[in-house]
């Protein structure tokens, strides 16, 4: 059941930034936002089939039959928004939402398509209504940015299911199964041992594939020597984990052992220095620093991290281009590698919360160098 209260208060985040803005109402579609506006849990899926209409006074919601009666289940009859199943188009839906409340001012979630905006503005015509319609730019992710302790504990739920399944995983793995059959074996573990969905699909990538740092698993069979890159998450209640561990199939080489004190180095050397104040450009330049210091600048190419909730990548960022300062209560990853092509590569994934003096890391599993299939 939806907590109400949770939802209250970010309902009325939303309508101060509304009226700084000068918004009348504001029109969501974006499948993200509206499951952290109302809370409603594992009712959003893959299909942008939701429309909401929200004024300083009222939420409405239009939905259709395959989502109408676990909305009412999910939100309880105190819920205060409105549903309308299948009564209109979706844009049909606004446009007499706009006439009813007299809006003038009404924006729109710049996630919407191109062919929903036209259909709006088409709506108002034939209504002979008149209205501006700004687009909104990310203010629902900035606000998301922050979470808050029931958000918190979601995750550190989702994360203790990716972290048993590390400890399974590694005691399955063994020269000759494919890649496809360790992520196989991977996800099917989460689903069975508490995750409702996977964060994403998981990446397992062996030996020279693990130089390509969001390799699709294949047909590749795992050999004696590999390394073996493990990027994957368990969801919880539409939240998300998400960790990476790389482990050696029998005994590491010196190299691949030298690489991996490197990776590790960056990881915990930034998570020392994550705390609320900081920047995340300059949390992305230290793990750059160690990295290049050990001679593989040119081998680590992404962002340090990103933040997780909702959605698996999200606001705020540890990369080079984000210069904004990251908040107290913000979730974000800690994930530095080195790829080098041909041979192999090392990443080394936690997430956790960022506090005023620290980063509360929620993954427990060991930065030690596993070997596994011996």
């Amino acid at each position: 059941m939806a907590d109400l209260q949770a939802a209250a208060k970010r309902v009325a985040r939303f309508r101060e930034v509304m009226a700084q803005r000068g918004y009348d109402a504001v029109v969501l579609r974006h499948n993200p936002d509206l499951r952290w506006l109302t809370d409603a849990e594992r009712v959003f899926d893959f299909e942008q089939a939701h429309t909401a209409f929200i004024t300083q006074d009222e939420l409405f919601m239009h939905t259709d039959s395959r989502y109408y009666n676990t909305f009412l289940e999910r939100l309880g009859a105190d819920s205060p928004w409105k549903f309308d199943q299948e009564v209109a188009t979706p844009t049909e839906w606004v446009a007499a939402h706009i006439a009813e409340a007299r809006a003038r001012v009404v924006a729109i979630e710049d996630t919407v398509d191109l062919a929903f905006f036209d259909g709006l503005e088409q709506a108002l015509r034939d209504r002979s209504v008149a209205a501006l319609l700004p687009r909104m730019h990310g203010d629902i992710a900035e606000l998301r940015i922050v979470k808050d302790p029931a958000e918190i504990e979601l995750m550190k739920h989702a994360q203790s299911i990716t972290d048993k399944a590390f400890l399974h995983i590694c005691e399955y793995i063994k020269p000759g199964l494919t890649e496809q059959q360790i992520r196989a074996e991977l996800e099917n573990y989460m689903l069975s041992n508490g995750a409702d969905a996977l964060s994403f699909d998981s990446i397992i990538a062996s030996g020279p594939n693990g130089a390509n740092p969001h390799a699709q698993p294949g047909e590749r069979v795992v050999q004696t020597g590999d390394m073996i890159v493990m990027d994957y998450g368990a969801g919880y209640l539409d939240y998300h984990s998400d960790m990476t561990r790389t482990v050696v199939v029998g005994a590491p080489s010196e190299e691949q052992q030298h690489v991996f004190d490197v990776v590790r180095k960056a990881n915990e050397t930034c998570a020392a220095a994550i705390h609320a104040g900081v920047t995340g450009s300059d949390i992305h330049n230290l793990a750059v620093k160690v990295i290049s210091e050990a001679g593989y600048g040119e081998y680590f190419g992404h962002g340090l991290g990103h933040g997780v909730g909702v959605e698996i990548h999200e606001r705020p960022f540890f990369n080079p281009r984000w210069n904004k300062v990251i908040a107290a209560g913000s979730v974000v990853t800690d994930e530095p590698g080195i790829y080098l092509p041909g041979k192999f590569g090392i990443r080394l994934e936690d997430f956790g919360v960022v506090t005023e003096d620290g980063y509360d890391v929620f993954t427990q599993s060991t930065h030690d160098l596993v070997s596994v299939g011996c």
